[in-house]
């Protein structure tokens, strides 16, 4: 059957950003230059609107960039798929789910990429809405879904304007999608109102590229390259247009956080009603592989219910 996708603006204790002024400034607003003969509610306008274009320029290079690595990112997520970790994933989202029938169950794969997530819950019984930024990336994982795809819906959208009517989600998932957003607390307040009562958001993650604010960070980082260089695997932090997600990483709020602290405080600010955390689950779900090229920068899982 051809691909519909459902069109949408395309993107993909802590030192807290009040959310009003995120949604004003989304944390990456331009230096700005007070003039004395402006009153300080034009200099905030002014301030907004240089991030609301940071923020633009931001999403679009982010876009380009899955755009440009949705086939090998793909090739990553079959070679997953074809594994003996797909258990160990559904171990530790299952356990968080609701007492429903999963046929019942409304679940959102949010910003799915080549649908790792999405085809584990399809070929488990549920019938998952998946949603990326990028048209490319949700032709890989309809590619990749095979059989499972009529079970899937594809949706193209921006995780901040999710183009869902309030209350409709049970569960949203979610894979190393948060450190990408360019605006964190808009997109947590947005899939709260998408959640049903009772809802729950199972975010997997971790502190992606806070090594360029955090010197300790670093030195660590730079022994994983070493160690995995000793053991002579692949080192997953080499790899085509490196350098440009680097680039893209330091203009993000979430790359400067100590997360998952940073999230906790803010989902609980935001009104979700509990939020737990385990901050060792990359134990659990991944490879030695990736175990040794993550040393320094170790997986999380955080639930969240409405």
């Amino acid at each position: 059957m051809p691909l519909s996708f459902r069109a949408g603006q395309a993107v993909n204790g802590s030192d807290l950003i009040p959310v009003e002024e995120e949604r004003m400034q989304t944390g990456m607003a331009a230096p700005f230059t007070e003039h004395p003969e402006m009153d300080v509610f034009a200099q905030k306008r002014a301030q907004a609107g240089e991030g609301r274009r940071a923020e633009r320029r931001t999403r679009k290079d982010i876009v380009e960039y899955w755009t440009q690595r949705a086939p090998s990112y793909s090739a990553l997520n079959r070679n997953e798929l074809s594994g003996d970790k797909g258990g160990d994933w559904l171990a530790a989202m299952l356990p968080y789910f609701p007492e429903k029938d999963r046929k019942d169950m409304r679940v959102l794969d949010l910003g799915c990429g080549p649908g790792f997530f999405s085809i584990l819950l399809a070929g488990n019984g549920f019938f998952p809405d998946a949603a990326d930024c990028t048209a490319q990336m949700l032709s890989e994982a309809a590619s990749n879904a095979g059989a499972l795809r009529d079970r899937i819906s594809f949706h193209e959208m921006d995780a901040s304007r999710l183009l869902f009517e309030d209350e409709t989600f049970d569960v949203i998932v979610s894979r190393n999608l948060t450190w990408n957003l360019p605006n964190p607390c808009v997109c947590y307040e947005d899939w709260k109102r998408v959640l049903k009562p009772g809802g729950r958001i199972i975010i997997f993650d971790a502190n992606w590229y806070h090594y360029l604010y955090d010197e300790k960070v670093r030195a660590l980082y730079d022994r994983d390259r070493e160690n995995v260089a000793l053991a002579k695997i692949r080192d997953f932090n080499i790899g085509e247009n490196f350098d440009v997600m680097e680039r893209i990483a330091g203009t993000l709020p979430m790359t400067g956080k100590m997360r998952p602290a940073w999230d906790v405080a803010k989902l609980t600010e935001l009104g979700y009603s509990a939020v737990d955390v385990d901050e060792l689950i990359g134990d659990q779900v991944w490879t030695a592989e990736e175990k040794l090229n993550y040393m320094a920068t170790p997986m999380f899982r955080i639930v969240a219910y409405k």
